[in-house]
């Protein structure tokens, strides 16, 4: 298979390269996330944070998968040959089948691959309002997970802490992602705090940006408006020109059939009926001078 005809076959089956990126950051995560949860099997907190992460990636996951059959040009293709099959496997919520998104990984990074990284690149920077969506959406899902480990590794075996399971470090992250800050759960130690700051800034960015976003597309105009008012101005303009140079051109074709008829009529020699009229129409002028002359006496 030639570049070309892979690069519009990858073309074909990519979706929106910043969802096809987010995906496939998500799906690294997920991997490098098995990692984690035999690298921590000795406190089981930590744990459980790990694996309500893994559960929404599963949900992630079996949404991009429905979402690429129905909008497949071929489904059976993209099932059998696409590895499909592979993706729905990998959302499934058994730790034996997670090793399988490494499948959803290798498709994304041929499909980018095959349309190359300047037209990757150039559809990102274009592109700004999906990138920036993606960017908020993976940003929170990082700051959920690690947030909420680190804060519960620092905290958990403090003296006084309130934040000693993963449902306390789950909601106290969440809360203040969202800036909400209800309270309840807060860190005690100087190393939590930190973090917790961090968690503050970040929040703040993502649900400031992601607040604005929402505003630009329920609040702007629609592209369909937008692309009409920047004509209007264009057919304005256009419009009087051309009405111009209609009635110009029908000026010139008017005043042209003038002219040609009375040259031909000066080129075709005098009849006997044309000077008998002409006299007449000469005695009739002396006449209404006549008329006029006796009105004004």
């Amino acid at each position: 298979m030639s570049r070309e005809s892979r690069k519009a076959r990858a073309r074909s089956e990519l979706k929106n390269t910043a969802y096809e990126i987010f995906i496939g950051i998500l799906s690294l995560l997920s991997i490098a996330n098995l990692v984690l949860v035999y690298a921590l099997q000795g406190d089981g907190a930590l744990q459980i944070v790990l694996q309500v992460m893994n559960g929404l990636f599963s949900l992630i996951f079996l949404g991009d998968f429905i979402y690429r059959m129905a909008t497949a040009e071929s489904a059976a293709r993209y099932f059998f040959r696409g590895f499909g099959w592979a993706d729905l496997l990998a959302s499934l919520p058994f730790a034996q089948l997670k090793i399988l998104r490494i499948f959803r990984l290798l498709r994304v990074y041929r499909l980018l691959r095959d349309v190359g990284p300047r037209t990757v690149w150039n559809t990102l920077v274009h592109d700004r309002a999906n990138s920036t969506l993606m960017t908020l959406l993976l940003m929170g899902v990082f700051v959920l997970q690690f947030g909420s480990l680190s804060i519960l590794w620092v905290e958990e075996d403090a003296e006084g802490a309130n934040i000693q399971s993963a449902s306390d470090a789950l909601w106290y992250t969440l809360v203040t992602i969202s800036t909400v800050g209800y309270g309840d759960q807060y860190p005690v130690t100087t190393a939590g705090r930190l973090i917790g700051t961090l968690i503050i800034v970040v929040g703040v960015g993502i649900f400031g940006t992601f607040t604005g976003y929402l505003a630009n597309l329920f609040l702007g105009p629609s592209k369909s408006a937008t692309e009409a008012s920047a004509d209007a101005p264009a057919e304005a303009a256009v419009k009087p020109s051309v009405e111009h140079t209609a009635k110009g051109v029908a000026a010139g074709a008017v005043s042209g059939s003038i002219t040609t008829g009375a040259e031909a009529a000066a080129s075709v020699p005098p009849s006997s009926t044309d000077v008998r009229l002409r006299e007449l129409l000469r005695q009739s002028e002396q006449m209404v001078e006549e008329l006029r002359a006796l009105v004004d006496a």
